[in-house]
């Protein structure tokens, strides 16, 4: 049954307590990896309160330890983030009254994969005190994760660290490996980057000439356009197999 308020401030404390537990865990190993890539503790801290992307920042570190530029940075996070905005306009479509433009430019910076799913999911239209208690805690528990995560990785064993570094890329693979088993068109996206990726990290001309940021960004471009040009179709309609399963629920 649809509830016609725009959601209390305490519902989205409660709605946002699972996501701030998850971003504390997950956060930790950024935490770790930025203080390894070269970033002082209270730098990780900021980029994470003020962000709150994991791949935009996963990118971005990874960008400034090679000593990349700002035009790189920014074309880089641009990509990677792109698909926020096509969020923002589809939850705007739900929102309530409450939410002023003023409002919206505010909210909109903390939207993420989980934010986003939950405020979309809920079961009346979203308000500006429902979206400001669902993003609360998630943001406290990504920066609190981040400061936990460059504070004990700056003073562990680097053999430690440096293993729990890679808890962040774990995370992506857990998420991104389910998608390509049910859809073609990441699958193979994914692939073609991968590839594309060791191309460039092992040809050595590219490797000298081209930085890891334009590097992201073409892999990125060139995956995501060849992906859909291959897969023109969805993969109900084109693999039977995935159909039947999806009809079995």
């Amino acid at each position: 049954m649809l509830d016609n308020s725009g959601g209390s401030l305490s519902k989205g404390f409660r709605d946002g307590l699972a996501i701030g537990l998850g971003y504390l865990s997950v956060s930790f190993s950024f935490g770790i990896m930025a203080v390894t890539s070269g970033l002082a503790w209270w730098q990780a801290v900021l980029m994470s309160f003020t962000n709150l992307t994991s791949a935009g920042q996963v990118a971005g570190v990874g960008i400034m330890s090679a000593s990349g530029g700002l035009v790189e940075m920014a074309v880089t996070t641009a990509i990677i983030n792109i698909r926020y905005s096509l969020m923002s306009i589809s939850l705007s479509q739900k929102t309530d009254d409450s939410m002023t433009t003023p409002a919206r430019i505010a909210l909109s910076n903390f939207i993420t994969d989980e934010i986003f799913g939950v405020a979309s999911g809920a079961a009346h239209p979203v308000g500006r005190r429902y979206m400001a208690g669902l993003a609360v805690l998630p943001l406290i528990g990504w920066t609190l994760g981040t400061l936990l995560g460059a504070v004990f990785g700056s003073i562990m064993p680097d053999i430690v660290s440096e293993s729990l570094a890679i808890g962040i890329y774990g995370m992506f693979v857990a998420i991104v490996l389910p998608q390509t088993r049910r859809n073609r068109t990441i699958m193979w996206s994914c692939i073609i980057a991968v590839a594309l990726a060791v191309v460039f990290r092992y040809v050595p001309i590219l490797y000298d000439k081209i930085s890891s940021g334009f590097a992201i960004i073409i892999c990125s471009v060139i995956a995501a356009l060849v992906g859909v040009f291959l897969t023109p179709d969805d993969d109900e309609k084109t693999d039977p197999a995935l159909a039947k399963e999806a009809a079995n629920g």
